[in-house]
């Protein structure tokens, strides 16, 4: 099977390759560091690989981190040939063994990156499919269904993460022209990369845009660099050039500016991780988009999959902050090498500052007491997850 990509982007937005043939699994993930000036695929072959492309952000974006972690596991588990070996060692002792063996590989995955939920709904996700595998006497081996299982999983979140960003971006637009109606269309801001380099296909935030964009209702989208990493002129910018959007680039300091001259209908972020009364994690400057979109009367719209929804988490404190090294910082700003400096990937934006959170599953608005009831919003539609 093929990565489940959306047909109606090109080939140069495929943010993977996955391949199961002959009951072996290969996976090469997109090099976005090397965007926009040059496209290469970098073989992943094992869980260290898969570790190693997430936490060096040559793929990032929560969903598709989730994704590569479980399609890195499932090569990792049907053609590394060291795993292999381990896993008739561990078989030979006994059944217990082997779910032992694959949760420390599942464990592993997930120290790559902390603060995005995905990656940990998705292991336990796999965790739980695993206890509901149960090897038959007419197995091959006994670690055989365990192994089928999470190919079998990991070929239905490609699929799932299409579907689900379709609705996505069906459901933003869908809100946002209720309520502007202007026949130009709609004029968004957005941070960071959202779209189909940060996901299987279509995007979350991005795929709003891109949604509007087939209505012909996309008026503009501007997009903010997101230093220091610049997602958001290397990722975004290419993605909007390439869907033939009318776009503008913006460095961060400039969105103050840029919303009180050139105004704006709706910013739309990518998330992290949304916590059970709202807060939300995500890239580093959303939380400086929120408030000067509150200060200027812009409405402030969070979009991001059901599983980004961690009603286990309470608040935004609660929320681990990843810290990347400096040199990242240092190196990307010509700044002195030996200064010191502060560098963390991600901020979180307290929920007063967001309009609604934009979900496969509908639109989550503030109550009439103006708070985001995250807790209800999830056990209403827990029933009508994929399973």
């Amino acid at each position: 099977m093929a990565a489940a990509t959306d047909s109606s982007t090109g080939d140069n937005l495929r943010s993977l390759i996955f391949k199961f043939e002959d009951g072996k699994a290969s996976l090469s993930v997109l090099d976005q560091l090397l965007l926009p000036h040059e496209t290469k695929y970098v073989p992943v072959n094992d869980v260290n690989d898969a570790w190693d492309a997430v936490r060096s952000m040559r793929v990032r974006g929560a969903p598709l981190i989730a994704i590569v972690a479980v399609l890195g596991l499932a090569v990792d588990l049907t053609s590394n040939q060291a795993t292999i070996r381990e896993l008739d060692e561990a078989a030979a002792v006994g059944v217990d063994d082997i779910k032992t063996y694959i949760y420390d590989k599942m464990t592993y995955l997930t120290t790559s990156r902390p603060t995005a939920v995905n990656l940990f709904n998705a292991m336990e996700e796999l965790k739980q499919i695993i206890v509901n595998s149960v090897p038959s006497s007419s197995s091959s081996s006994h670690y055989a269904p365990f192994v089928d299982a999470i190919v079998t999983h990991a070929q239905f979140m490609l699929e799932r993460d299409v579907s689900d960003n379709k609705a996505i971006g069906a459901h933003g637009a869908d809100d946002i022209l209720s309520r502007h109606t202007d026949p130009d269309g709609v004029r968004l801001v957005t941070i960071c990369n959202t779209g189909s380099l940060a996901t299987a296909g279509w995007g979350t935030a991005l795929g709003v845009a891109r949604e509007l964009h087939r209505r012909h209702k996309l008026r503009s989208i501007a997009a903010l660099e997101t230093r220091p990493y610049n997602q958001g002129s290397r990722l975004t910018a290419y993605e909007i050039q390439t869907e033939k959007m009318n776009g503008t680039l913006l460095c961060d300091s400039m969105a103050a500016f840029y919303l009180q001259s050139k105004g704006a209908d709706a910013c739309v972020v990518g998330a992290d991780r949304v916590c059970a009364n709202g807060d939300t994690a995500n890239k580093i400057g959303t939380l400086a988009l929120a408030i000067i979109a509150k200060e200027m009367g812009v409405e402030f719209f969070v979009a991001s999959p059901f599983t980004t929804l961690d009603i286990g988490l309470a608040s935004g404190d609660k929320v681990e902050i990843e810290e990347r090294p400096p040199g990242e910082m240092l190196e990307s700003s010509g700044a002195p090498l030996e200064m010191p400096c502060w560098n963390p990937s991600f901020d979180v934006t307290p929920a007063k500052y967001i309009t609604g959170i934009i979900t496969e599953k509908g639109v989550l608005k503030k109550s009439a007491d103006g708070t985001l009831d995250v807790v209800g919003f999830v056990k209403k539609h827990s029933h009508d997850r994929h399973d």
